[in-house]
């Protein structure tokens, strides 16, 4: 097999290198829904006997390996044919991982997203861009990036967003998603939708709504859906330092959250590489994991929770503070590090009564320093010792801290728990 060439189609007629391409080609792979979008190209008629239609992403790749590994098969040149861009949240991507760059030739269509914003005459260049196509086999589903769900949140970072949906994550569940009570908070009489219906066919159309108007109404598919917030200067939020996030700013529950003065210090503490790989376990809402993400970008951040609720407060701290660099860990420790790349630096703020553990498993990777929050001398007692044991030379900080609070118009002092921030170090 000489080449494999994965054609974006749908948009715009089909240029001369393409055209030849076509012709040339063996086989012509296409979704049932990509070979009737081919059936209104001209070329068609002179190719239609070479197209070969597989809906499923899986069975299609199967079938290109076969004709690679088939040393007599006489298939040297296939085409792909794929929506739009096949670059842009399509198939471009896995066949180049599968196939080698060397075997693939990409030659893209215009995006979906394109066409969507040229229908509304806006700018995209200042758009965030997501995917909401999970695929049609819900049991096989792939695993995005951002989920529906995370969309409020988004829309408070990004005043533009556009959205690939599918059947499931269509736009009337987008819109009831904006309409839900929320601890991210935005105007939504500023906020505007558009949703772009089987864009390039005959029966194309575009609405522009509320999200109270469109969470009534029915769409066909394909579509794109683009969301418009227009906030009151007001209401923008302000730029924030790299390091020093108020308790107030992190979105956390029933005030389980790492205060900001023992956090300064734990995270001094930790002495954080500018890259390399950080474990925070027990994360919580995720308040040193996001400072860590934001103070050292080329880190690799794994905030480990095994808490529902907490990981909803990580997954929104870590869109609003632009956090990208954090991936969420669901499980208990130590089995959830089990399958993670080995750290330089290790942070627990919970142990789930399996201290021990996990600090054995800490001893084996090659972190120079971990850092534990303790509450009681029972936790720090277990912390120096289990360090000690595992090789790490321990030290302790105890911080006491007292905030001012206003008593009949006169200021006063009042004293938080102190904690207890144990450092292990030791020579890799």
């Amino acid at each position: 097999m000489n080449k494999l060439y994965i054609m974006g189609i749908g948009y715009k007629p089909i240029d001369k290198k393409s055209r030849g391409i076509i012709a040339g080609a063996q086989v012509i792979l296409a979704s049932k829904r990509l070979s009737e979008v081919f059936r209104e190209y001209e070329e068609y008629e002179a190719v239609k006997d070479k197209v070969k239609v597989i809906s499923n992403v899986d069975k299609t790749i199967e079938f290109i390996h076969s004709a690679i590994s088939n040393q007599q098969s006489a298939i040297n040149n296939i085409v792909l044919l794929a929506s739009g861009d096949p670059l842009f949240f399509g198939i471009g991507r896995r066949a180049v991982k599968e196939f080698g760059k060397d075997m693939v030739e990409i030659l893209p269509d215009l995006s979906s997203i394109q066409m969507a914003f040229a229908r509304i005459k806006e700018a995209w260049d200042d758009a965030f861009l997501m995917s909401l196509h999970g695929g049609p086999d819900p049991g096989k589903r792939r695993r995005l990036l951002y989920e529906i769900n995370d969309i409020p949140a988004l829309l408070q970072r990004h005043n533009k967003i556009a959205i690939l949906t599918d059947e499931e994550n269509n736009p009337a569940e987008i819109a009831k998603i904006l309409l839900k009570p929320s601890a991210v908070s935005y105007q939504l009489s500023a906020v505007r939708m558009f949703v772009c219906e089987r864009l390039a066919y005959q029966d194309e159309k575009v609405t522009e709504g509320t999200p109270e108007g469109i969470a009534g109404m029915e769409f066909s598919e394909p579509n794109v859906v683009i969301i418009r917030n227009f906030p009151q200067p007001s209401a923008l939020s302000p730029q924030l330092s790299a390091f020093g996030l108020k308790e107030t700013e992190i979105t956390h529950s029933r005030g389980l959250i790492t205060k900001d003065e023992a956090r300064a210090v734990a995270i001094h503490k930790l002495r954080f590489p500018l890259k390399g790989v950080f474990w925070d376990i027990g994360a919580g809402s995720g308040s040193i994991s996001v400072e860590a993400a934001r103070l050292c970008p080329g880190l690799r951040v794994f905030a480990v929770e095994k808490d529902d609720e907490e990981i909803r407060n990580i997954k929104e701290n870590k869109i609003r503070f632009d956090a990208n660099n954090i991936e969420i860990i669901k499980g208990n420790a130590p089995e959830a590090l089990t399958n993670l790349p080995s750290p330089e630096r290790v942070f627990i703020g919970g142990s789930g009564g399996k201290l021990k553990e996990i600090i054995d498993l800490i001893a084996k990777t090659q972190a120079s320093i971990a850092v534990i929050n303790a509450a009681t001398i029972e936790t720090l007692n277990e912390a120096v010792q289990n360090l000690e044991k595992s090789g790490f030379t321990a030290g302790v900080s105890e911080i006491s801290v007292s905030r001012s609070k206003t008593v009949a118009g006169k200021k006063h002092m009042s004293a938080l728990n102190p904690v207890f921030i144990i450092t292990g170090e030791k020579q890799t």
